[in-house]
């Protein structure tokens, strides 16, 4: 079990449907290389009010993801640096380890989900 920035439990119980993580820089690079499946990856802040709100609807959607990765860009300024972050929120996908890039799309279940399948088919690159 992890906690969230405000210390809440997340461990995709509950009503949530997928699995969610808390990712920090010191960990990042080692959960995302060894993790099954398919990563969502969402740089958020506790300031922005669409991170707010995307943590908030993101996990009750129907993704076709097997978990969303919480990384709190306030408190991971290298990762932040590394993935290169100018907004927020900010998404990214990895599967079985491979990067598959930034998922630049508008906040809605069904325009994540096709940003999600689109992003499957490119080329994978090595993580930041």
């Amino acid at each position: 079990m992890y906690t969230d920035s405000e210390r809440r439990p997340v461990d995709g119980s509950g009503s949530s449907i997928v699995k969610e993580l808390e990712l920090t820089d010191l960990d990042i690079d080692q959960q995302l290389l060894g993790l099954p499946g398919i990563s969502l990856v969402v740089f958020t802040s506790v300031g922005c009010s669409s991170c707010r709100w995307a943590r908030q609807q993101l996990p009750s959607w129907q993704l076709p993801v097997d978990r969303v990765c919480w990384v709190d860009a306030g408190h991971n300024g290298g990762a932040v640096e590394r993935y290169q972050i100018f907004h927020l929120p900010a998404l990214f996908l990895v599967c079985e380890g491979q990067f598959l890039g930034q998922l630049q799309t508008r906040l809605t279940a069904a325009d994540l989900a096709e940003s999600v399948n689109q992003a499957l088919t490119r080329t994978p690159e090595d993580l930041p």
